[in-house]
């Protein structure tokens, strides 16, 4: 079992203390105690009440400034400090490889045999190759280290998977894990790929390394404890993506019904790129966002007839077979919420789409913005789209039988009343949650105002439409009704937990 080390990194005994008590009450299985963090650390008056009074096994860790750590000290007292840790009982030490002989024969074999010795390399620019990788894990084991220790840095996502690679077929135990948000998934899938341990902190604020996750991620969010070899990969391809809660609501619908997967957050800077390294049938789908909608129908091998026409795919499976099935959920999604609106103000006709016969503006020509203007046309609404690249509001507009507008001239647009404005752009996104697509003083031409957007639920563009007396509908629903599309997808037709979803989103967005 991979095991859920929490580092300690406060600056006195006495608060590293108390944090190894929250990490035990959090469910960590060891500390990591980071003595180069402690202001004025005097080894034998500090380290005796720091071992012996701690509730979980103890990793300590002195890192000198050279490595990344703040001790900035001689190798000789760093050397005494950490034989003492020893010699009363620590469970694990970690020594960088560029001293470790010296460490080793420091010791002269008077290591107890209850203590293992992590010997570490960490590089904070990239990652090296597999051939670089397997030379330093053979370097590392030549020293005579007990587990083998290696971070590196992610300058783009796919580096993580050279550090599966060579996990997953080491003779001997390894951490490896790779930093950076981009390196997230070495984190989270280490049990996946046979890592000893990983990290997790109490909080967001102690961290000791670049895109650790925090303990309650990882225990709750992620159930690491039920990843295994055999778990498929599931996650969201963004770029941002730390925004999204898509994690947090589909591992939840995930663990609720049993099946042996996580869905993670991934940074991508390429589709493309990410799809044909990460080509193992156990990375079995994904939901694809901001700014991959359009380009994933070029990566897909087939498309479904819906995805097709709207030229965009917010989810991919991958089948056995390696091929790659392009899907629409955003369409129903969105056109489903603007359509339950529009019925809450007493207009909707049983015998066909409430959107028939309205003009509907979309605000945005990328992936959502098409999906809802392909959407409203089939319902029979006029369409108009609006956006700040005038030449792709007329591509889409021409595409639906629409019209185009600038996105500058949706102040003095207003060729009717009971119009439905549908904002698809990321305006008022979080964190920009100041931005918005139109002016307050153009809202009250509109009947029903939805914003694609969900975080925050209430943005701007909603706030003062509702100000303005107008029928707002939040992009919660259409994040809800799109993600159930997509949970049927991802488990092969289970059917989603829709109550759950409901209750999740209400307290996470």
């Amino acid at each position: 079992m991979t095991l859920v080390c929490v580092p300690l990194v406060a600056r006195t005994v006495e608060a590293m203390q108390a944090d190894a008590k929250a990490a035990a009450a959090a469910g960590g299985d060891l500390v990591e105690i980071r003595l180069d963090f402690i202001e004025g650390f005097r080894p034998r008056e500090h380290l005796p009440r720091l071992i012996r009074g701690c509730p979980l096994p103890a990793l300590v860790t002195y890192r000198p400034n050279w490595e990344g750590g703040q001790y900035e000290g001689d190798d000789a007292t760093r050397f005494e400090t950490l034989r003492l840790a020893m010699e009363l009982g620590v469970d694990y030490v970690d020594i960088e490889l560029k001293v470790a002989d010296k460490f080793i024969s420091f010791l002269s074999g008077s290591k107890p045999e209850k203590c293992k010795l992590i010997v570490s390399s960490h590089n904070y620019e990239s990652t090296p190759s597999c051939e670089e990788l397997a030379d330093l894990v053979a370097r590392i084991q030549a020293v005579g280290a007990d587990i083998v220790k290696i971070a590196t840095t992610a300058t783009d996502i796919v580096d993580v998977s050279r550090m599966f690679q060579v996990m997953v077929h080491c003779q001997v135990p390894m951490i490896g894990l790779v930093m950076s948000e981009k390196g997230l998934i070495s984190r989270v899938l280490s049990p996946k790929f046979g890592g000893y341990l990983t990290f997790g902190t109490l909080d967001a604020t102690k961290a000791s390394a670049s895109g650790q996750p925090t303990v309650e991620e990882l225990l709750d969010i992620y159930n690491i404890r039920r990843i295994g070899p055999d778990t498929k990969v599931l996650g969201l391809i963004a770029n941002p993506v730390k925004q999204s809660k898509s994690p947090i609501l589909h591992n939840k619908c995930l663990q609720s019904v049993g099946y042996n997967a996580v869905y993670l957050p991934l940074l991508a800077d390429d589709l493309a790129r990410f799809l044909d390294t990460y080509s193992s049938p156990d990375f079995s789908g994904f939901s694809c966002s901001l700014p991959f909608k359009v380009d994933a129908v070029q990566c897909c091998h087939e498309h479904d007839p819906i995805a097709k026409s709207i030229g965009a795919i917010n989810t991919i499976i991958r089948r056995p077979d390696g091929k790659l099935v392009g899907y629409n959920t955003d369409y129903i999604g969105a056109i489903s919420a603007i359509e339950d609106g529009i019925g809450g103000l007493g207009s909707k006709d049983a015998a066909s789409s409430p959107l028939a016969g309205r003009l509907v503006v979309v605000v945005g020509a990328g992936g959502a913005g098409k999906a809802i203007a392909y959407g409203a046309k089939e319902k029979g609404a006029r369409v108009v789209v609006a956006n700040r690249t005038y030449e792709k509001a007329v591509s889409l507009a021409s595409a639906v039988g629409g019209h185009a507008l600038r996105l500058a001239e949706l102040e003095t647009f207003r060729p009717e009343e009971g119009m439905i404005l549908a904002n698809a752009t990321s305006l008022g996104m979080y964190p920009n949650v100041d931005g918005t697509p139109i002016p307050k003083n153009a809202l009250s031409f509109y009947d029903v105002v939805f914003d694609a957007v969900y975080a925050p639920k209430v943005t701007r563009l909603l706030r003062e439409a509702e100000e303005c007396g107008v029928k707002v509908v939040s992009g919660v629903e259409m994040f809800i009704r799109q993600a159930m599309g997509q949970f049927e997808r991802f488990t092969g037709g289970i059917e989603a937990p829709e109550s759950l979803m409901r209750e999740v989103a209400a307290k996470y967005t």
